[in-house]
């Protein structure tokens, strides 16, 4: 259907009335010859001298251009579209962070991935994680990787291709050998701060314990449940082992347990595959309906009609005030 995003505009319609009413008449002198025996003149022919003025003849047909060209700016600025019919999207209000531990544990080749391969539990993780990533779909996706230091190596996007190539060109060690998951979860909170999405979700991976942090984990746990941030933590690690290779599931699942998320335990490829599946379903992407109706803008074609209908009125003036003198010529 046809709209007009500016309507009032048309109240302008009647502004030239208005000025023809109110507004006083041009007027332009202009030179004009001298008689010296004017009042003589005057006099011979019976006449009174007086002011006045000439009044230049206005064409009915060029009131009638001047007029329609008038509406049809009116029209046009005030910008007419052709609005056509609603369409209607779902998408995910979902922002999900995946956080990596990439400290030097990360380093030892145990872990034995779905084809049998044996790979270090980086690579391994790596795999299973860009399936996830790929599996995306609407999702604003951010990447976490934590060491002694965490930092954000994919700020949220819904470009899961680069997230992909980027969590590729990880490596261990790349933010030092020691393990900071406190630190993690206060990053990651920051990072949710500017998000407007009803569901904010952090999945944190890690094969050690909090021995680098500032923050400790079951603090910065409280913060996430009071900033609505539900946090799913997955450990790989041998709880047997010790020092920074000890992964402490216990504050894995304090963590999980405080911010509303879920803990679970991955030995190898087959069981993090799993794991990944059901974030999927026990953290159900909530879907956001969009609606907006296309709008098609016509302000060209009124204002294309107003010029066109101008150049001929001046072309037409034009060769009538050539033909007139032609024809003044011609007689005299």
């Amino acid at each position: 259907m046809l709209e007009f995003a500016w309507p009032w505009i048309f109240l302008a319609l009647p502004l030239p009335l208005l000025m023809w009413w109110l507004a006083p008449p041009y007027r332009a002198r202009q030179v004009s010859v001298q008689v010296p025996f004017f009042e003589r003149l005057a006099a011979a022919t019976g006449q009174t001298p007086q002011r006045g003025a000439v009044v230049l003849e206005r064409r009915a047909a060029q009131m009638i251009v001047a007029a329609a060209i008038w509406m049809l700016l009116v029209a046009a600025l005030a910008r007419p579209q052709w609005v056509g019919d609603p369409v209607t999207r779902e998408v995910s209000a979902r922002d999900l962070v995946l956080a990596i531990d990439i400290s030097g544990s990360m380093d030892q080749r145990d872990f034995k991935a779905p084809d049998g391969a044996t790979l270090t539990r980086l690579d391994g993780v790596k795999r299973v994680v860009k399936d996830f990533i790929a599996r995306r779909k609407g999702d604003r996706v951010g990447l976490i990787l934590f060491g002694t230091k965490a930092y954000v190596q994919v700020p949220f996007t819904q470009d899961l291709e680069t997230a992909q190539q980027l969590l590729d060109q990880t490596a261990v060690g790349m933010a030092g050998q020691q393990t900071a998951i406190g630190d993690t979860i206060g990053l990651a909170i920051k990072t949710f701060e500017a998000s407007t999405a009803k569901q904010k979700l952090l999945v944190l991976l890690t094969d050690g314990n909090d021995t680098g942090s500032r923050v400790p984990p079951e603090h910065a746990a409280d913060i996430a449940r009071q900033n609505d941030v539900a946090v799913y933590t997955i450990g790989v690690g041998d709880p047997a082992a010790s020092g920074e290779n000890r992964v402490d599931l216990g504050v894995l699942q304090a963590v999980a347990s405080t911010t509303g998320g879920h803990f679970f335990r991955a030995e190898d490829g087959v069981q993090l595959e799993a794991i990944y599946a059901d974030v999927d379903r026990l953290a159900p992407a909530k879907l956001q309906t969009l609606s907006w109706r296309p709008k098609l803008p016509l302000f060209q074609w009124p204002l294309g009609v107003a010029v066109v209908l101008g150049l001929l009125l001046w072309l037409a003036l034009l060769v009538e005030s050539e033909w007139r003198r032609s024809r003044e010529v011609r007689h005299a």
